[in-house]
């Protein structure tokens, strides 16, 4: 069958992955109210198209953080790569790097830093860390991706607590024996504590609070990019803290149930921060047209997740790059037809709020 659009290979992973772990790539909290919305949002959301402005000649490349990728679609932090293809992380890592563009590798990652830095040795890569109740953890793991090369740490915010996840504690998910968080490989000694994804429960730190910024600042000389923030009053706070850039997140949905939709989140907070720092979003980009939406709304680039783990169910590294081609292809297409020939000539005119 040919794959023509990203809900060819959602259907495709949905038909071959085990259900607990289709359950798990697909959970929302709760009632998956925000994790649905994410995706009808940008339904909701018109283009209003100029014409006749001569797109013969388009260039899809951007900037983040002062390097150029070849289009403004990276992938955002998943976990648990090799629970859809065997080679996970690092197939994936090797995908964006032929591409051109920027990977966000999780901390909970089943291959490690140091495998994933090998696979593709000039990717351009960013890491996803956690402030854990022991601060040494997060530090030894700044360290070793400061050595591997990462160029920013991805600091996510929204996870005091794991949100409640009804599939995934109906199936008692757990990851299979074979496979584990490899960058915590030896680091957890049997405690006899009830494992949560991977790693012993109440690891992560429900008291991070704003002065964990100053802190991680005091540790590492790489940008700091905030994922999780919602709200204008957090992106005043985080441009205040001296951050690099803020990820619009609600984590696919999957931590707080009746949040809005991260991109009618997006413009209060590009509004807010006012170019001071990059700002980008994630959450229920499935066309090219939706990527398009979000640059209007001001994001400087956008990053996916469930799809990418799509791609790696359908065919590895080679289905990673199919996802990442089509969405750039669409997304080119877009922005012709809207009469953009550039990154630079999206702006908020092309936006109109559907009355829906």
């Amino acid at each position: 069958m040919a794959m023509v659009c990203l809900t060819d290979f959602e259907e495709y992973a949905k038909e071959h992955l085990s259900k607990a772990t289709w359950d798990y790539y697909a959970a929302g909290a709760d009632e998956c109210c925000t994790r649905d919305d994410n995706i009808r949002a940008y339904k909701r959301i018109r283009l209003r198209p100029r014409i006749l402005r001569d797109v013969s000649v388009s260039d899809t490349r951007t900037t983040v953080q002062g390097t150029e990728i070849s289009f403004p679609v990276g992938i955002a932090p998943t976990a648990f790569h090799c629970l859809a293809w065997h080679e996970g992380e690092m197939a994936t890592a090797r995908a964006t790097e032929t591409l051109n563009t920027c990977y966000i590798t999780s901390t909970y990652s089943t291959c490690s830093v140091e495998e994933i830095a090998e696979a593709a040795p000039n990717g351009y890569r960013w890491f996803q860390l956690y402030v854990y109740r022991d601060r040494k953890l997060s530090e030894q793991l700044v360290r070793r991706v400061e050595s591997l090369g990462f160029k920013a740490l991805v600091l996510t915010v929204d996870v005091p607590y794991t949100g409640k996840r009804r599939d995934d504690i109906r199936n008692q998910f757990k990851l299979p024996p074979h496979l584990k968080v490899k960058n915590f490989d030896g680091v957890f000694l049997e405690t006899g504590v009830p494992e949560e994804y991977g790693i012993p429960a109440n690891t992560l730190d429900p008291s991070i609070s704003w002065k964990d910024v100053y802190w991680l600042q005091s540790i590492t000389r790489l940008p700091i990019i905030i994922k999780g923030i919602l709200t204008k009053e957090d992106a005043e706070l985080a441009v205040e803290h001296g951050v690099q850039g803020i990820i619009v997140s609600n984590h696919g949905g999957r931590q707080l149930d009746g949040g809005p939709a991260s991109i009618d989140a997006l413009a209060e907070i590009v509004d807010m921060v006012q170019g001071r720092i990059e700002v980008y979003v994630d959450g229920g980009i499935r066309t090219g047209s939706d990527v398009l939406k979000a640059l209007a709304l001001g994001a400087k680039c956008v990053f996916i997740g469930r799809p990418a783990v799509w791609g790696l169910a359908y065919k590895g590294e080679e289905g990673v790059r199919e996802v990442l081609q089509i969405l750039n292809d669409e997304f080119r297409l877009s922005m012709a037809l809207a009469g953009c020939r550039n990154v630079a000539e999206i702006n908020r005119n092309l936006i109109q709020f559907s009355k829906l």
